[in-house]
């Protein structure tokens, strides 16, 4: 690890200030990534600007049109919170199934967002990567690709986005709120918040630099009787997903009113399926309709050499995910 200045911040406005006046400065929440990272090297701030005194950014609070879960709250405390156990049961899922207890104590809600790619050609700082180097190529693309991306990549960057709360979150229709220079706020709906690599998979999401993260809300919705979170992979803790499903219906009579399809473990960011979502809309929930919605969903994936395994796979975990959201109830 290289060295760098620490500096504690007792404010927003200060912590805005001061990673804004630097431009290798970073924010630092419970750390469970950004450490790792400048631990391998891969990550080198000159600054690191602490934000766990500003204990008002922990709260999680009802709103009139919703929930308020700020941005220190850790996952932990998200994903147990009586209020999103009982309205956002896909999101209390989505949490739970990531990590482990001991790094959901610690993980924070912005923190998660912010998250890298764990594409082990990112960590490994002898190959060429152009997430961590703009230029240098990636290793990824021809080389043991089994856990890259299936749909959205680019010639620069086939890595995955690993974390399982923003899938949950995408299915919900959340916004991010923001604070930056100048004490300037603003909101990007969380459709927008993450990138798809393009020719600058070195961005991984619509942030400028300094702006820091203060909320995450969730307006009402009818999906919390019909939902389910289901994560594949390798192993049953402590393991990114091969393939991730968050699953939500809304029915009306028997007729599905509104449906929610995000696809983890596929792409660099959450990758909703509005076509596997027009598939369900007005159908009856059975077992040929979520069929025909999981066709509809992996139509257009581009497996690479090694993870084809994953079409057949995303197909079954969406229908076993919208079974299960059938059978959900609160």
């Amino acid at each position: 690890m290289r060295p760098f200045k620490y500096a504690r911040a007792t404010s927003e406005a200060e912590a805005v200030q001061l990673v804004s006046a630097t431009p290798t400065a970073k924010f630092l929440a419970g750390g469970t990534n950004l450490l790792d990272l400048m631990k391998e090297d891969v990550e080198r701030p000159t600054q690191i600007v602490d934000l766990t005194r500003l204990s008002h950014l922990a709260q999680i609070r009802p709103t009139l049109n919703g929930i308020s879960i700020g941005a220190l709250a850790t996952n932990a405390q998200v994903a147990n919170h009586p209020l999103v156990r009982q309205n956002y049961p896909l999101l209390s899922r989505a949490i739970l199934a990531g990590a482990s207890a001991q790094i959901r104590n610690m993980a924070t809600v912005g923190g998660n967002l912010m998250q890298r790619t764990r594409c082990p050609y990112f960590y490994d700082t002898a190959m060429p990567c152009n997430k961590r180097e703009p230029g240098s190529g990636c290793a990824a693309f021809h080389g043991l690709n089994r856990m890259h991306a299936i749909f959205g990549y680019s010639d620069k960057c086939i890595a995955t986005y690993p974390g399982d709360m923003a899938n949950a979150l995408y299915a919900l229709d959340a916004t991010v709120k923001i604070r930056g220079a100048n004490g300037q706020e603003r909101t990007i709906p969380i459709r927008d918040f993450h990138r798809l690599p393009g020719d600058t998979p070195e961005q991984d999401n619509n942030l400028q630099h300094g702006e820091l993260i203060v909320a995450v809300e969730l307006a009402k919705n009818d999906f919390a009787k019909h939902s389910y979170y289901l994560k594949v992979r390798d192993r049953a803790s402590y393991a990114f997903a091969l393939v991730a499903v968050a699953a939500a219906l809304a029915l009306e009579g028997d007729r599905i009113k509104q449906a929610r399809v995000v696809l983890g473990g596929v792409a660099h960011k959450p990758w909703r399926s509005t076509e596997a979502e027009d598939a369900l809309v007005g159908k009856e929930a059975t077992e040929a309709n979520f069929r025909a919605a999981a066709e509809a969903a992996m139509k257009e994936a581009k497996p690479l050499a090694h993870n084809a395994y994953k079409v057949e796979l995303g197909k079954r975990a969406i229908v076993l995910a919208l079974q299960r959201a059938m059978d959900e109830t609160i």
